[in-house]
């Protein structure tokens, strides 16, 4: 029996009603009083589930095929109304929820046509999305109608500290300039003897505006959180966080009405085998550290911008993808009272991906020394290259539609953009080449890309997927598929040892460029990708532990040369003398 966390005085027994099916198949009703003892686990619970589809109660989901990710909704955010936000990317359209009333009816806001948002937050009920830079959105038409539009409308606050540090949280954000990846010694970024303080802005429910300084310790396994309001030098609370082998991100995300409050933060451990462990951690208003909501993620869980969401009354919700529906869970609250480090082991367990291990010759390619800065130039060139987009590479209007989904063949990045400039090479399902080959077919007429990833792939586009651009960029003539890549690769032993130009494979899935570290521990790549990218060549930010969770293997193609590149920004701690026995 688990006991579902709410808020509560800290002694008080939670009264919970059960159903009990026992003797002569009558439910019997048994009320049980549980107190949360240290290390107690409440159970998740769901909240609200979306079947596949398009109607007022279901969301857009494409199936994944060979060589792509499963295309699902993409963000959760919780308003200070306690109305919960979805981002159904695949239909265009943001849900809104009450997640207390799970039976009453979910209103949709239809995104305007030209935008294709990975990410929302809602600020003081205002709706921001993200599709490479901030757009702030209104809704039209009658209040109490149960579908309106949504209109972009100019404000400055899209542009506030405040809202960049929103979408921040979750790698929403601007990437780094090129120049800090590839100096005159190809590092990835200066080596630091101090570890660099973070500075985050947030706009709370419980207090308002505050900043938190996070500054990491020198032994790569904790932060110092400092909080204070906004424009005060009054410090409202100091507290560490330390977790058993390192940490990865700490984000804070909120404070609650009870003046509780919320860090995002990961442990990632030294080997690549063991389970990363992403969790919610609760401090009281004194900056004691009342216990975690560990997030369930899994590599069955698809992976979505934003995952996890904080309600102005201590709430915790988590977006969950799965095969054929979407659950928003309320996630339940782990006692670690008096803990000085979080040390649980996850829930769920971790293995190998299917496929990490090649099995036969499979293709030859003939290779040759290859350069990290050779890597990553061409992997810029992919990104950065601007073209005009000509009648024949945009096709016709309309367009042919994809099967099983409400989408079109054209990458969304360039819908409405016939005649004009834009950047990135398309994606492009079953295609390959190199930038000089597919800029030559782009010119010479065929269609630009293609997302249509359930249907067969098309002769008359040019562009990328995801691993035939990761092939491009390590110099090769073959096109090496997410299952082929292990055959070309080495298995790294831990994440943190991966170098500009390696990369992050899940076989059959999807494959992404790895770049760097960033100064907060998040990973940078570079990858081409449908939902993520809008379709394109792009760099995007990530936590480490929704990607490695995920199924994510970090690689080293064997013929890359080893030359001398800073991997993160922070030291690493000391490598364990052996190996821990398994759990």
């Amino acid at each position: 029996m688990y006991c579902r966390s709410y808020p509560a005085p800290r002694k008080q027994p939670l009264v919970v009603t059960m159903s009990h099916p026992r003797s002569s198949g009558l439910l019997a009703i048994l009320t049980a009083i549980c107190m949360f003892a240290p290390g107690a686990r409440a159970a998740d619970v769901v909240v609200k589930r979306f079947d596949v589809g398009a109607g007022p109660n279901a969301v857009g989901m494409v199936d994944a095929s060979e060589d792509t990710e499963v295309a699902v909704p993409q963000a959760l955010y919780a308003a200070d109304s306690g109305e919960l936000y979805l981002l159904d990317q695949v239909n265009s359209r943001v849900l809104r929820f009450d997640p207390k009333q799970p039976a009453a009816a979910t209103r949709s806001l239809e995104l305007p046509s030209e935008l294709e948002p990975t990410d929302l937050v809602v600020l003081k009920n205002d709706l921001f999305v993200w599709d490479g830079e901030v757009r702030a959105l209104r809704p039209t038409g009658r209040e109490d109608a149960p579908v309106r539009g949504l209109e972009e409308y100019q404000t400055r606050a899209a542009d506030d500290e405040f809202t960049l540090s929103a979408f921040a949280q979750m790698g929403s954000q601007k990437a780094s300039g090129d120049t800090d990846l590839l100096d005159e010694n190809t590092r990835s970024v200066r080596d630091e003897k101090r570890p660099t303080p973070a500075r985050q802005a947030v706009s709370s429910r419980g207090r308002g505006p505050v900043i938190a300084t996070i500054t990491p310790d020198q032994t790569g396994s904790g932060v110092q959180i400092e909080v204070r309001a906004q424009g005060q030098s009054a410090t409202l609370a100091r507290f560490p966080l330390k977790v058993r082998d390192k940490i990865g991100v700490a984000e804070f995300l909120d404070i609650d009405r009870q003046g509780r409050m919320f860090v995002l933060a990961e442990n990632i451990p030294e080997l690549a085998i063991d389970p990363p462990l992403a969790f919610v951690a609760r401090f009281a208003p004194t900056g004691a550290l009342e216990g975690i909501y560990e997030l369930p993620l899994s590599q069955s869980i698809a992976l979505s911008r934003r995952f996890v969401t904080i309600d102005p009354n201590g709430e915790v919700y988590f977006l969950r993808t799965r095969k054929g529906a979407v659950d928003v869970v309320g996630v339940g609250f782990r006692v670690l009272r008096n803990a000085k480090v979080i040390d649980v082991r996850p829930a769920h367990t971790y293995t190998e991906p299917a496929g990490n291990t090649w099995q036969g010759k499979g293709p030859i390619a003939a290779v040759r020394p290859l350069s990290r800065r050779q890597v990553i130039e061409t992997a810029f060139a992919f990104e950065s290259i601007n073209w005009r987009v000509n009648p024949s590479a945009y096709g016709r209007d309309p367009d042919t539609a994809c099967t099983a989904f409400n989408r079109v063949r054209r990458p969304g990045y360039l819908h409405g953009k016939v005649g004009q400039q834009v950047r990135g090479i398309p994606y492009c399902w079953g295609c390959h080449g190199s930038l000089s080959q597919i800029r030559t077919r782009l010119e010479r007429g065929m269609l630009a890309g293609n997302w249509c990833t359930r249907n067969e792939p098309r002769r008359d586009t040019a562009g990328v997927d995801c691993s035939a651009f990761v092939s491009a960029t390590w110099g090769l003539s073959t096109h090496f598929t997410t299952r082929a890549i292990p055959a070309i690769t080495t298995h790294l032993a831990s994440a943190w040892d991966m170098l500009p130009g390696d990369a992050l494979n899940k076989p059959a899935s999807h494959v992404m460029l790895f770049l760097r570290f960033t100064p907060d521990r998040k990973v940078e790549v570079i990858e081409a990708a449908t939902g993520s990218c809008n379709g394109r060549v792009c760099r995007n930010v990530y936590p480490m532990s929704a990607l490695l969770a995920r199924g994510y293997s970090p690689v080293r193609f064997k013929a890359i040369a080893n030359d001398a590149v800073a991997k993160a920004a922070e030291p690493e701690p000391p490598k364990p003398a052996a190996r821990r026995k398994s759990r």
